[in-house]
């Protein structure tokens, strides 16, 4: 604890200050004001723009239906300190100071939210036409691809590159997705989930190569390693993200294996006064019964809450989510919630080769995740029943006639 918490006993902290303004570090400060915090809080954004949302740089922003996506939030009427185009750059955690690239800030508690960043292409990194797609100037520099109609060729069939792929498409461009796996969303869903998704591509007159992988990106062409050279006006990287906490090493704060942070159940660091939330961290869900690392935009909503709770110190706040995400893609809107990987059976509601079906996953019986794709109402069932633990009945539950949440046992 600083000397300041030590001083009062109880008392909350006077200075917080929240490292990064994306979601998670805007919605933790808004968490504070919300849950009656009178201290100061400052919130750090390296970016020089007003605080955004990042689904729509992938859609509306992208395709110009809109100039941004900034919050509506009035910071300063909330009393909230927004230092922006300025970057955290270390932590003193015995001092209890924050150094930026405008110089030390001190705090009573820290809250880490500095996010993900997108992995790059190894070699492709100074190739002109080459890019990310991550941040709101990222978006301004894809839009005269999109204006223009450019052969585009998109690395990686991830949630990100479908979106990208979607958007370019409506935009008519030509696109070629290359994905070095065998499928779509690799690593994201289990192969018989994703598969159904790889004629998404061809029906919107995109072209989709698996097992392609890039041996280079020069001006105007990808060059694959089995000597295929694809036109691109334009090179869009969709291949991953990482956490966003490389500045962190060095700091003691403990990381992952992935990078990440590692909070525990309440978002605590291994560091004194110290928390994260968001892209930047993974925490233990006791529901899954394993560190979760989750890369997606309610995650980076709900946790603030915990946060600002647990800064407070006066209600004692436990972090065990039900993951949740959504994405647009070739005319279908495709939800997830839970977390499948220690499922030992699959359940599907309808055909995967029709416009809107389910598939459910379940362990010992119970619900722990579902993707629906065109049925918004079995993924609000679903989300609660994974809440409850609900036991199912698989039988009941391959009925997509009948409510998911009539499919009890």
């Amino acid at each position: 604890m600083s000397e300041q918490t030590q001083e009062h006993g109880t008392s909350q902290p006077r200075r917080v200050v929240v490292a990064g303004a994306g979601m998670a570090g805007v919605q933790t400060a808004v968490a504070l004001r919300e849950q009656g915090f009178t201290g100061d809080v400052t919130v750090i954004g390296a970016e020089p723009h007003q605080p955004y949302d990042r689904p729509p740089l992938s859609k509306a922003v992208l395709l110009g239906k809109a100039d941004g996506s900034a919050f509506e939030i009035d910071f300063a009427s909330l009393g909230l300190d927004l230092r922006l185009g300025c970057e955290a750059l270390a932590v003193r955690a015995e001092a209890h100071v924050l150094d930026t690239s405008d110089g030390p800030v001190p705090y009573d508690a820290l809250v880490l939210a500095t996010g993900a960043e997108p992995i790059r292409l190894p070699g492709a990194e100074d190739t002109p036409g080459v890019h990310l797609l991550r941040t709101l100037d990222d978006a301004e520099r894809l839009r005269p691809v999109l204006t223009e109609q450019h052969d585009v060729v998109v690395v990686g069939a991830g949630w990100i590159g479908a979106e990208f792929a979607t958007a370019a498409r409506e935009a008519g461009c030509a696109v070629t997705v290359v994905e070095a796996a065998d499928r779509p969303l690799v690593g994201a869903l289990p192969a018989e989930a994703a598969a159904p998704m790889a004629g998404w591509y061809a029906d919107s007159g995109a072209v989709l190569r698996t097992n392609a992988r890039v041996e280079h990106v020069e001006p105007g062409a990808v060059v694959l390693d089995d000597g295929s050279r694809l036109p691109a006006g334009a090179v869009v990287v969709g291949i991953g993200a990482r956490p966003a906490t490389g500045w962190l090493v060095g700091s003691g704060i403990e990381l992952g294996e992935h990078g990440e942070v590692l909070a525990d159940d309440g978002l605590r660091t291994s560091a004194p006064d110290v928390y994260a939330v968001g892209d930047c961290a993974s925490f233990p869900s006791a529901r899954y019964g394993e560190r979760l690392l989750v890369h997606h935009w309610d995650n980076a909503l709900q946790g603030p809450r915990t946060v600002a709770a647990n800064v407070i110190g006066l209600t004692p706040s436990v972090y065990d989510p039900v993951p949740y995400f959504w994405s647009e893609q070739f005319g279908r809107f495709v939800q997830y919630a839970g977390h499948h990987t220690g499922a030992d059976a699959a359940v599907w509601r309808g055909e995967p080769s029709g416009p809107a079906w389910t598939v459910c996953w379940l362990r010992e019986g119970r619900l722990v995740a579902l993707l629906a794709v065109g049925r918004p109402r079995d993924l609000a069932q679903g989300r609660r029943l994974i809440e409850a633990g609900a036991l199912m009945d698989p039988a009941l539950l391959a009925d997509p006639a009948r409510p998911l949440k009539a499919a009890t046992a």
